[in-house]
């Protein structure tokens, strides 16, 4: 791989006036924030619409956009909202994601913007084209239709055609902006890395649609869900609850719903990262009626014959492979033979006295090394909870000295210095920020995802500071 760094840093949690970040000109702000510090690549987390948890991991569609991006400034030039409901959408606060304000108020007002739309004939055609679009605007104008109950639970056939136009309006409108952010990231020399959830959620128009594509009872439900085993993160594992995949008939069609997927996020992104990829070699199948994940077991996977067609689908896209977890020597031999780039996470390098694959002096070129992930602490919050004798070896291992409180810039300049191809670094990591502003915390339900930055706090990053960095260790 080419020599490069970037930030990891969702849409969501970009700064702006609008309850979350977005798609306005605050994107096109941290594209020069990134070319400012020498940065080539920005990763995002999946764009779908989150669940009831406000996770990206676990949507309604896997092919939808999250319509909270939309830019509400970018409507009112279009004349389809006004200056007064501009106002009213105005946040609260802008430390947080207002996740309530926005499930109660933000489809309304962009169902108002759809209705003013004068020739829908331009916007039906580009979803209707788009079966896996059309297909959630479907799903989500039934659900409507039946008081937002699962798929399951529906008994009325009939939905609202405003309503349907409305979804239709949002996915439409969602491409276009995000378009327009990705050109001009491209012709800044910034390069956009998406994030595909290895698996879809039950109450989906992906198994709505597809049925046959999940494991299921005759009834439609799971008999076994997806999860992953005890492991660093929880002793009792983590019960996701996703249906699991049916391979078998997967494999009939080549694994078509999956290579549109990847040439989905291909047109959305340069590069994607595939959560979870071990479960291509073996995955975690938990009975459905399972307390924990503890009581499941490792099932094999589809394996290099569903890695070929993926690659061929991708196309000029780089894949990356989270191969992060509970890893074996299959797993290990997978991801070699597929050519990807795996992960490694600077924090993992310090949790035994082995000579693990997260330090920095044994990252291979052929991989994307993070100081942390979106599941991880933030390195400050790492550090202050680190035990003593531990951070006094990794801070010696990174030749900091002085007070341990500095000790980041040491650790982000020991993974630049590393002979990793690409380097990413969370926006909390550039600011020094601590566990109160941590992402995402794996195996609980509540309290994620609503992080953000403001303009004020990115100013405060010292641009030549990276920039000498990316120049000193040729990135």
């Amino acid at each position: 791989m080419e020599r490069k760094s970037g930030v990891l840093m969702h849409i969501s949690s970009l700064y702006g006036p609008y309850s979350t970040g977005g798609f306005g000109k605050e994107a096109m702000e941290f594209v020069d924030f990134l070319v400012e510090c020498g940065f080539s690549y920005w990763q995002v987390l999946p764009f779908c619409m989150v669940d009831e948890y406000n996770s990206p991991y676990k949507s309604y569609s896997s092919f939808s956009g999250n319509l909270f991006f939309i830019d509400l400034r970018s409507l009112y030039d279009e004349g389809l909202l006004t200056a007064e409901e501009l106002r009213d959408a105005e946040q609260k606060s802008p430390y947080l994601c207002e996740f309530d304000r926005l499930r109660t108020e933000r489809f309304a007002l962009l169902y108002k913007a759809a209705m003013r739309v004068t020739d829908r004939s331009e916007i039906d055609l580009a979803v209707t084209n788009d079966s896996y679009l059309d297909a959630y605007c479907h799903f989500m104008a039934h659900k409507a239709a039946n008081n937002d109950l699962p798929w399951h639970d529906w008994t009325i056939a009939e939905i609202d055609t405003d309503v349907l136009f409305a979804w239709k309006f949002t996915q439409y409108t969602f491409l276009k902006q995000w378009g327009k952010i990705k050109a001009y990231a491209n012709s800044k020399g910034v390069k956009l890395i998406g994030d595909i959830p290895i698996y879809v959620a039950l109450d989906s128009a992906d198994v709505w649609s597809s049925p046959n594509q999940f494991k299921l009872d005759k009834d439609g439900y799971p008999t076994h869900v997806a999860g992953v085993s005890p492991d660093y993160f929880s002793a009792d594992g983590q019960l996701w609850g996703n249906p699991l995949y049916n391979w078998a008939e997967m494999k009939k069609d080549g694994y078509k719903w999956w290579c549109d997927r990847i040439k989905h996020m291909s047109v959305l992104f340069d590069a994607v990262r595939i959560d979870h990829f071990r479960a291509f070699e073996s995955y975690w199948s938990i009975p459905a009626s399972a307390a924990t994940a503890k009581e499941g077991k490792w099932i094999k996977g589809p394996g290099m014959p569903f890695i070929k067609a993926i690659k061929a689908a991708a196309g000029d896209t780089q894949i990356i492979a989270e191969d992060l977890g509970d890893i074996t020597p299959e797993v290990y031999k997978l991801v070699k033979d597929s050519g990807f780039p795996g992960m490694k996470v600077f924090q993992f390098g310090f949790l035994s006295d082995d000579n693990s694959t997260h330090l920095p002096h044994n990252y291979p070129n052929n991989c994307v090394a993070y100081t942390g992930t979106h599941d991880n602490n933030t390195l400050l919050g790492y550090l202050w909870e680190l035990d003593g004798a531990t951070r006094q070896r990794m801070l010696a291992y990174c030749g900091h000295k002085g007070d341990w409180g500095t000790g980041c810039e040491s650790i982000i300049r020991a993974v630049m210095a590393s002979h990793a191809g690409l380097v990413m670094f969370p926006i909390q990591d550039l600011l020094g920020y601590g566990r109160d502003t941590r992402l995402n915390t794996p195996g609980r339900a509540d309290g994620n995802w609503a992080y953000r930055i403001t303009k004020e706090q990115l100013d405060t990053v010292d641009r030549n500071r990276f920039k000498n960095l990316n120049m000193l260790y040729h990135r």
